[in-house]
């Protein structure tokens, strides 16, 4: 086999088991460079890829390709080098930066950061409004955010050069405005004359009719089109909305051509924004595409243990471990609940107890949570997720693309309706109980190592509670 027929079986394996937002971001413009004696070299674009690759991917890499050559791959290593380009050294053979490199260097920024933004606030060049709070240093980092978490970090050292634009996409209270801030605060602690602009589509909008109200087109084109780095938050707002899509078109271009970062936010992915226009979806996928998703357990603590360390407060694991354990959709419900139990028991002034704490998270607990939620509803969610229609779904049909879709709503309609096995398999087409038990315990077992199942399995969840709240 050739190199590249080597590379493009081990890549048709990688695809299988990595989400398309992965895939796209880490294996793009990658290639074998050479093969020799049971060597073989990867050739990547930057230091950033090589060092995510061989962080998060290098044990699946490897497994590809010996699969892909029957065992003939001994040992894989990465370099940073485009075809065409002169070689570099192999960084094995060299010290090079890596992706601890990166962060280092955005967390001992952090203070600089701060004193920049403020510093610049009453500079009309440099009113980014940024939340001094949100910075690197207070983002905790779990699975379901570190692939937008490391790319922020990227595009925060090399802006313009990276990933442009990053697009980062998920469900509200995940972090997602934390990451655009920090970008912010990072770009001005390396160069404090940088033109920083956050702001939220809504704004940018409600900029641009102004403008065009008021004759001040060229007042609008020059606040916008004229900075370094342009950090937007909730794009789904431009759905439906011809002229400010049209207006953003060209400031994205004017941006894009000159080489400034672009850094976009949304609740779903450029594809599933209804009413966006096709030539604004291709530019947004130009770049990369990161997905953030809830906090599992041990991350939902970790992010109450910094709240805590943040505030001095003195509250006891066990009772981190019970509100961790209660809230389980977002960061800010997790801060509003460590909010009111703090704000009640200096009230009181009384020290929390797990007796008190659990009282409190009663009425704090939003009612979506304890309300009834109906298996037909819930498997509508699923189907919509899958882009199926119901028939599909309770038909007779085994085909791959339904058969999985129906084993997550089996699984979800036993952990989030709590149905019997034998009211599984009726709510899906009159299926024998075995058949849901059997699911059932497939997606558990999957759960364990599958990150993308785990993804989606949040993101559902997270769209059926929308979906009874609403």
């Amino acid at each position: 086999m050739e190199n590249n027929d080597i590379w493009q079986a081990a890549l048709g394996e990688l695809e299988l088991t990595l989400s398309k937002a992965n895939f796209t971001a880490w294996f793009k413009n990658t290639y074998v460079s050479s093969y020799e004696g049971g060597k073989l070299v990867i050739s990547v674009p930057n230091l950033f890829t090589k060092a995510w690759l061989e962080k998060k991917h290098h044990d699946a890499i490897v497994r590809a390709l010996r699969n892909a050559t029957m065992n003939g791959v001994r040992e894989v290593s990465y370099r940073v080098e485009t075809r065409g380009a002169t070689p570099t050294l192999n960084f094995q053979a060299t010290e090079q930066p890596s992706n601890e490199t990166y962060t280092r260097s955005v967390e001992e920024a952090d203070a600089a950061a701060a004193m920049a933004s403020r510093s610049s606030a009453s500079v009309p060049k440099n009113d980014a409004g940024l939340n001094p709070r949100h910075m690197f240093s207070s983002f905790v980092v779990g699975k379901g955010n570190e692939l937008a978490h490391a790319a922020a970090q990227a595009v925060a050292a090399k802006p313009g050069d990276v990933y442009n634009p990053l697009y980062i996409y998920g469900g509200p209270g995940l972090g997602k405005t934390h990451l655009l801030h920090a970008i912010g605060h990072h770009v001005l602690s390396q160069r404090p004359d940088a033109k920083i602009l956050y702001c939220s589509c809504e704004r940018f909008t409600n900029d641009f009719v102004t403008s065009v109200r008021g004759g001040r087109a060229a007042e609008f084109k020059n606040m916008y089109r004229t900075v370094d780095v342009l950090l937007l938050d909730d794009v789904q707002f431009m759905s439906g909305k011809e002229g400010t899509q049209e207006e953003f078109f060209h400031t994205f271009n004017a941006l894009h051509q000159a080489n400034k970062q672009i850094v976009l936010t949304s609740d779903r992915s450029p594809k599933d924004i209804h009413g966006l226009e096709s030539r604004l979806i291709s530019r947004f996928e130009w770049g990369m595409i990161a997905d953030v998703s809830s906090p599992d357990f041990e991350t939902r603590v970790a992010i109450l243990e910094a709240k805590t360390r943040e505030k001095n407060l003195n509250i006891s694991s066990d009772i981190l471990r019970y509100v961790a354990g209660t809230i389980q959709t977002n960061v800010r419900e997790l801060e509003g609940a460590l909010n009111k139990i703090v704000a009640y028991h200096q009230f009181k002034n009384t020290v929390p107890t797990l007796a008190s704490v659990q009282s409190i998270l009663q009425s704090f607990v939003p009612n979506v949570h304890k309300r009834t939620i109906t298996p037909r509803k819930l498997v509508e969610v699923v189907v919509g997720y899958f882009d199926l229609n119901m028939d599909d779904m309770v038909g007779k049909s085994r085909e791959q693309r339904l058969a999985f879709p129906r084993q997550i709503a089996m699984y979800l309609l036993r952990e989030e309706a709590k149905c019997s096995f034998p009211a599984i398999g009726n709510h899906l087409g009159g299926r024998d109980h075995t058949t849901a038990m059997h699911a059932c315990n497939k997606i558990s077992t999957m759960l364990k190592d599958n990150e993308q199942l785990r993804r989606d399995l949040s993101l559902i969840r997270e769209k059926i509670y929308a979906s009874i709240e609403g």
